[in-house]
């Protein structure tokens, strides 16, 4: 399926047309913009309100509701990157398995009830459950909050849809992000405004956790990759591959920025939810970033 998707590009003088759901928020308007102006790629932004997007770029207002009109709408996309997610950053809350998640899978097999060829869907690397060490994606994760839960589940679910009606599948496990128009609570914009209000110090948790974080732009270029291939490669971590103290990342925010700002550490506790200590194996990623 995810041939037929690169064979058109190569071979057709129409271009291939890449949706983005959820392209109002952090991840999403940095995906349209890794994509907006690339050659042989048409690009329809979707967001339930009207958003600013690149010149070239349709813009579609769609909600998860419309399940039944959401391939045709896009304009017949032959891939889907899919990142709408409600309820974040509240990784605890049941509505993210009794509400989002049925929704959820209404919404992406109507897309390909309908037709869609190809669907690029963002996955977290919450799937991973209180895992330590380097992950990867043969991991038999179990999740410890109900978004991480109900991520799993809905991967689930595509699998066996894929049984019964194939399409091509890249589920984009997502580790640790920051960049512009994150969330004001994360960590990299709370240490910008800190900075920005003149504070003299940061308060912060020990800092001694290892995570793997990458900027969004290289998140988004990941992505943009994973959808303009349409190809059925199944579960990739979306990560760096490198273990980063967060306290060492912290300090080097504050150096590369100039900040006059220190962090306050052990002021929060560490989160129940994570392990101290993990990160993602990179391995297929960089695969996949040489094929392309």
């Amino acid at each position: 399926m995810g041939r037929a998707v690169r064979d058109r590009r190569a071979g057709d003088p129409h271009p291939v047309k890449i949706a983005v759901t959820g392209a109002s928020g952090f991840v999403g308007r940095h995906v349209v913009a890794a994509l907006a102006g690339e050659a042989g790629v048409a690009v329809t932004a979707s967001s339930r309100r009207p958003m600013p997007v690149p010149a070239g770029v349709d813009h579609v207002a769609l909600d998860l509701a419309d399940a039944d009109t959401a391939w045709a709408r896009l304009g017949s996309p032959d891939v889907v990157v899919h990142l709408a997610w409600e309820g974040l950053p509240n990784y605890r809350d049941r509505r993210h398995f009794e509400v989002e998640l049925p929704a959820q899978y209404r919404f992406l097999k109507g897309l390909v009830e309908a037709g869609l060829p190809a669907l690029v869907v963002a996955g977290t690397c919450y799937e991973y459950g209180m895992a330590s060490g380097c992950l990867a994606e043969d991991f038999d994760g179990q999740p410890t909050n109900p978004y991480g839960f109900a991520k799993l589940m809905l991967l689930k679910q595509l699998q066996f849809l894929k049984g019964q009606k194939p399409f091509a599948l890249s589920w984009a496990r997502l580790f640790y992000m920051w960049g512009d128009g994150q969330a004001p609570a994360s960590l990299y914009p709370s240490l910008a405004a800190a900075a920005g209000r003149g504070d003299a110090t940061f308060p912060m948790s020990g800092g001694e956790q290892l995570r793997d974080f990458l900027p969004v732009t290289e998140v988004a270029r990941h992505l943009a990759t994973l959808a303009r291939a349409g190809a059925d490669t199944g579960i990739v971590n979306i990560c760096s591959g490198k273990p980063v103290a967060v306290r060492t990342l912290v300090e080097r925010w504050i150096a590369d920025n100039g900040w006059a700002i220190t962090p306050d550490l052990g002021k929060y506790p560490y989160p129940d939810y994570e392990p101290m200590a993990f990160w993602g194996d990179a391995t297929r990623l960089a695969t996949l970033g040489a094929r392309a």
